[in-house]
């Protein structure tokens, strides 16, 4: 690597591409699942048009399909593609022995649209069985000289696979419309100004991988430029890292309806400094019609930790017809009506599920029984463990410490907790973006009555009266809690003491400095000392000239 900070680099970023690999191994396997579904459906499809040449009539309808030299096949592009038939444009065609027409199914191309060194893409080569071409793209000619020289480094294979070019990744993914099956966005900060020309460039049913890093601005640090950059306002509470995950989907979602297009969510994660999302892209101008559906705004109270969504559409079936209209609002009154302080608004935000809890099962197998593969085995496996126990359909989350500093009271445990909710009648679970996190489908006037149980049974110290915690103990409980063990209180995995939630594998893990930054002591809580150090000694002996050196 340069010692100069000319390419990009960041070691913490280890967990990203070996998390990015497992789920690319999962996409191989089902994009030839689909394959193979989609010609068996092909081949009793055919069986069907043969049988009905010889009933009455038959024969005639078999011709009218064929006028202008078109069949039934060649008509296919025309209607929209479901996704079953993912990826279909990606098959070659091929004779076998009798010399009847079959559809091969071609090796994925990958596009990594932001390269720097190359690593990512020299680790899809190198790792993924049946991977197709890789092209690896950068604007920086520093960068592109350093990938091309690592793709050397790593022999024939790679060098037969692995394009790099210097190129402008949105240029050159709106130049390939629909040519790759999987794209790999991976960006220094917002991933925006890339999403148009890349849900373009995937192809139906193919694989959009996306980053993004300015967690700052997502999670409600400056909620004008996220708004001008994803169309979403953020709001600053303890969900705000779930909340950046919906907002960065709901994003992609609105650049791709532009295109007839929608996204499907497969896994979408928040680790260490970043967010990460995968999502598969199809093409269906009806199936876009359910996008208001799956967004919604986010109503938090400013006093308390109560939040309400406000969906953006409905629908209303009459019959076999379908009429899309707007959604009931508004979803709450102007004063809280738990606390009465007044309500802050943020979104629209993705608030259907954000994961498919097959894919996460799966992806967590797969990895396990690979664990030899994936340096950052422990930690992927770790967060695909939470994932995969979280409720699918329960947008955002409650934090079980603001709830009781909210009231001035001693919190109870999680266990305690999640006994309650579920001896309620709901279902709650954590979720891998907080450990002190909980999802309940729980109303908010439920939660706070199970507060005000434990509290009665925990008093605490009087409160003055205009204060969010004593106007909502000031209420008796509809609801009389019950703190039974429940037995579904602990999960699987932490009732088998499975490791959730890891450390930091070393000091100073975090984001790095951008490529092409002199580094200086300033930037010694990114990188340490010692590494600060180093990194100025090198370049000093590189800038000293040759003659003073001899």
């Amino acid at each position: 690597m340069h010692a100069k900070n000319a390419v990009f680099y960041n070691k913490a970023q280890v967990n990203n591409r070996d998390m990015s690999i497992a789920v690319l191994r999962k996409f191989l396997s089902i994009r030839k699942q689909e394959h193979e579904v989609f010609l068996s459906r092909r081949k009793k499809g055919k069986k069907r048009e043969l049988k009905a040449i010889g009933e009455p009539g038959g024969e005639h309808s078999v011709d009218a399909t064929m006028h202008n030299g078109e069949s039934n096949g060649g008509c296919e592009g025309t209607r929209e593609i479901s996704g079953d038939e993912a990826c279909s444009n990606t098959k070659d065609r091929t004779v076998d022995d009798e010399g009847k027409v079959q559809q091969e199914l071609k090796p994925p191309r990958v596009l990594e649209a932001l390269a720097a060194s190359g690593l990512r893409a020299l680790r899809y080569t190198r790792e993924i069985d049946g991977i197709g071409q890789v092209v690896a793209l950068d604007n920086d000619p520093v960068s592109v000289e350093a990938c091309r020289r690592n793709i050397k480094f790593n022999g024939s294979k790679v060098c037969s696979k692995v394009e790099s070019h210097l190129a402008d990744a949105r240029v050159y993914m709106l130049t390939h419309p629909k040519e790759f099956d999987v794209v790999d966005l991976d960006p220094y900060g917002t991933p925006s100004i890339f999403l148009d020309s890349a849900v373009q460039s995937v192809a139906d049913g193919g694989l959009l991988m996306c980053t993004a890093t300015d967690m700052a601005v997502l999670c409600g640090g400056n909620g004008e430029v996220c708004y001008s950059k994803y169309g979403s306002y953020p709001l600053r509470a303890k969900y705000c890292h779930e909340m950046a995950l919906r907002i960065l989907l709901a994003c992609i979602e609105s650049h791709a309806n532009r295109y007839k297009r929608y996204i499907v969510p497969v896994l979408s994660v928040q680790m260490d400094f970043y967010v990460r999302v995968f999502v598969r892209i199809y093409t269906s101008a009806s199936a876009m019609k359910n996008t208001p559906l799956k967004l919604s705004y986010v109503y938090q109270c400013t006093g308390c930790d109560s939040f309400h969504l406000q969906p953006l559409g409905r629908t209303v079936t009459k019959n076999t017809s379908v009429r899309y209209l707007p959604g009931f609002g508004p979803a709450v009154s102007q004063d809280c009506s738990d606390c009465g302080k007044k309500y802050n608004v943020g979104g629209p935000i993705w608030s259907a599920p954000i994961h498919d809890q097959e894919w996460v099962a799966s992806i967590a197998e797969d990895v396990k029984s690979m664990k030899d593969l994936y340096p950052a085995y422990d930690r992927i496996s770790a967060v695909l463990t939470t994932v995969s126990e979280e409720l699918p359909d329960v947008p955002l989350f409650l934090s079980l410490h603001n709830l009781g500093a909210t009231l001035k009271c001693t919190s109870p445990s999680a266990v305690v907790f999640r006994s309650a909710v579920i001896n309620a009648g709901y279902s709650i679970s954590g979720t891998h973006v907080n450990p002190l996190g909980l999802k309940t489908n729980a109303p908010m006037d439920v939660i706070w009555d199970i507060m005000r149980c434990w509290v009665k049974n925990h008093p605490v110290k009087s409160q003055p009266p205009d204060q969010p915690g004593s106007i909502i103990l000031a209420k008796e409980p509809v609801l009389k809690a019950n703190f039974a063990r429940a037995v579904a209180s602990l999960s699987k995995a932490q009732a088998k003491k499975v490791k959730r939630f890891l450390p930091n594998p070393e000091r100073y893990w975090g984001p790095k400095i951008k490529a092409g930054r002199q580094i200086t002591s300033k930037h010694v809580s990114l990188l340490g000392a010692e590494a600060i150090a180093d990194l100025i000694k090198h370049g000093e002996e590189d800038d000293e000239p040759e003659t003073k050196r001899k």
